[in-house]
């Protein structure tokens, strides 16, 4: 009898999984028509739609199990044998790695944290089987030596494109060929040395479309991405051309929107990317193709390994302590842990919910590569010899509600209830104070321009960042701004841009509060060289480029371009890499 319900709970958890699946292929291939038909809009909501579905499975696949099964406490047996079951099911699975993911949450959601090992759940992946099988062909292979290094290029470009034509292909491919010339020294040898390697399926993000492969040559590997764009008057033009790993890195950066690809070997296309991408984590890559579950679940396996491999202590993370979050990190380790606390600073007039609402928004929202992603858990237990005593007491001080120990002596563990992770960044205060006293002038210009540029890009993607301090941005590795500080974004909507009144009087100029009346949602843009860029040579470096944001007028426009619907465009790479930029053709767009 426990065999056949325990069967019949591992086939409810794997039809849910396979719902799931259905529902986010179905969204993922309609990708294809919203891009055809330049239906922005949508875009930005099925993304969101297929960031929640996940969720509302997992919370389908619990709902039923308690009711049908009338499961309520652990039996430890029967639910040993539910993951055995559940595994057998998996043994020709497509995607088995996604399959326990999705179990593990069921798991997760009915019982309580002490079950959470390897005998209830995967925390050890079982998908390392199909490293034994025969790895599917998601890639096609073509020798430009039989047809011609241009009809070849030509031949891939239209294998990829909607059923839009292209607007100019002769002019692109030849603009194409060109960069890569420039670019990817690797390609230039002989044509019957050369092998192009290209994914059989586009990546769709936001208004772009872009094919990715590598070109395979005696002098070596050149990964690449070529960027295409709708020009919305019923043609295609090839826009980009990417062809180092440091690259396309950006534009599968962990401030980007989810890729809309349609593969069903995700095990395969990890491995594949990553083979392009050698600094990216497999974590990043489920995550950048719109498995951010996975992403987690990937990123926590690597974290657990990572413990056994090191022995430095958890501490406060650097920078100025936040009034609503506290933050730490692990110095061997690229992330930073974020915590809610207990009680906020008296000018923060909100609570933890609202907290969560404000993360869960950016979670939903096109970052435009400009808000850092999170990864969200709950329960989360960590080895407490590994905090040193700083951050034991700050923890204790600032988030003693979430937090509690189990266990004793050298196996004493320290549990968080809630809290976030993302990468860790640079502070840009910090940033520029380094900058500063080196005298590094042209790294101070370049991060205020990525800082101006930064709150530009956000604004026109409909976010209001709030408070625009210097500490709530990050310098990352590749040198970009990034907003990190969200608990008091909201849609620009919720803004009233005002000029800041002009004091007359002797008691107006020496005033201690503001004279002038002042509402909830007034937001006074020339007060950003006050409060934010104090420092003179920072503000003298922001007006180079950002004067504009001083202005209540260019937040005005801004606005009033949202409310009607029109979004700037916000490219995931560089303009100089851009084919119009290049000099090719003065006919490309």
């Amino acid at each position: 009898m426990k065999d056949e319900l325990a069967f019949t709970i591992a086939n409810t958890i794997i039809s849910g999984f396979e719902r799931h699946v259905a529902l986010f292929t179905e969204i993922t291939q309609s990708a294809r028509e919203r891009f055809q038909q330049c239906q922005w809009h949508e875009v930005h909501r099925s993304a969101r739609a297929r960031t929640n579905f996940y969720d509302e499975r997992v919370t389908e696949s619990c709902s039923v199990i308690k009711e049908d099964f009338n499961i309520s406490d652990l039996d430890d047996a029967l639910w040993q044998e539910v993951k055995t079951v559940y595994s057998d099911l998996l043994s020709n699975h497509k995607q088995p790695e996604l399959a326990e993911t999705f179990y593990n949450s069921v798991f997760c959601h009915l019982f309580e944290r002490k079950y959470y090992h390897n005998d209830y759940i995967f925390v050890e992946s079982t998908a390392h089987r199909l490293d034994e099988k025969e790895v599917p062909k998601i890639y096609t292979s073509y020798q430009p030596q039989a047809l011609g290094l241009k009809q070849t290029i030509c031949d891939i470009m239209n294998s990829h494109r909607t059923v839009i034509p292209f607007e100019d292909l002769d002019r692109d491919v030849d603009a194409l060929i060109n960069a890569f010339r420039r670019k990817a020294h690797k390609t230039m040898v002989k044509l019957e040395d050369l092998q192009f390697d290209i994914l059989n399926f586009t990546f769709y993000r936001n208004k772009g479309a872009y094919l990715i492969g590598r070109v395979l040559s005696p002098a070596g590997e050149t990964p690449f991405i070529v960027a295409v764009l709708n020009n919305e008057k019923g043609g295609l033009y090839i826009d980009a051309l990417l062809t180092t790993s440091e690259n396309m890195a950006v534009v599968f950066g962990f401030a980007r929107a989810y890729f809309f690809v349609d593969c069903q070997h995700p095990y395969a296309l990890v491995n594949f990317l990553q083979g392009l991408m050698p600094h990216k984590t497999k974590a990043d890559l489920y995550s950048a193709i719109g498995f951010h579950k996975q992403g987690k679940t990937q990123f926590y396996r690597d974290f657990l390994n990572h413990l056994e491999d090191s022995n430095d202590q958890f501490e406060l993370a650097a920078g100025i302590k936040g009034m609503v979050m506290s933050v730490f990190t692990l110095p061997s380790y690229p992330y930073v842990f974020k915590i809610i606390k207990d009680k906020f600073s008296p000018s923060k007039n909100m609570t933890k919910k609202d907290v969560k609402g404000k993360y869960r928004l950016v979670k939903l929202h096109d970052r435009v590569g400009r808000m850092a992603d999170t990864m969200e858990y709950s329960e989360v237990a960590f080895p407490k010899a590994r905090f040193n005593n700083e951050l034991l007491a700050e923890l204790k001080k600032v988030a003693s509600s979430i937090i509690r120990y189990e266990g004793e002596g050298e196996d004493e563990l320290l549990i968080i209830e809630h809290l976030y992770i993302e990468r860790r960044m640079v502070p840009l205060n910090l940033y520029l104070m380094d900058a500063l006293k080196n005298k590094k002038q042209d790294e101070i210009n370049d991060a205020m321009f990525g800082y101006g540029e930064a709150i530009k890009q956000l604004i026109s993607a409909d976010i209001f960042p709030g408070d625009m301090l210097l500490k709530n941005f990050g310098v990352t590795r590749h040198g970009r701004v990034i907003f990190y500080d969200y608990d008091e974004i909201t849609y620009m909507d919720q803004v009233n841009f005002r000029v800041k009144p002009k004091a007359v009087t002797e008691e107006q100029m020496y005033a201690a509060e503001p004279w002038y009346s002042v509402m909830p949602g007034d937001m006074f843009p020339e007060e950003i060289a006050t409060f934010a860029l104090a420092n003179p040579s920072y503000l003298k470096a922001f007006k180079i480029h950002h004067q504009d944001l001083l202005t209540p007028t260019y937040w005005q426009q801004c606005q009033q371009d949202v409310a009607n619907g029109i979004y700037k465009d916000v490219f995931p790479y560089p303009d100089k890499y851009r084919l119009c930029h290049q000099g090719f053709s003065s006919e490309l767009k």
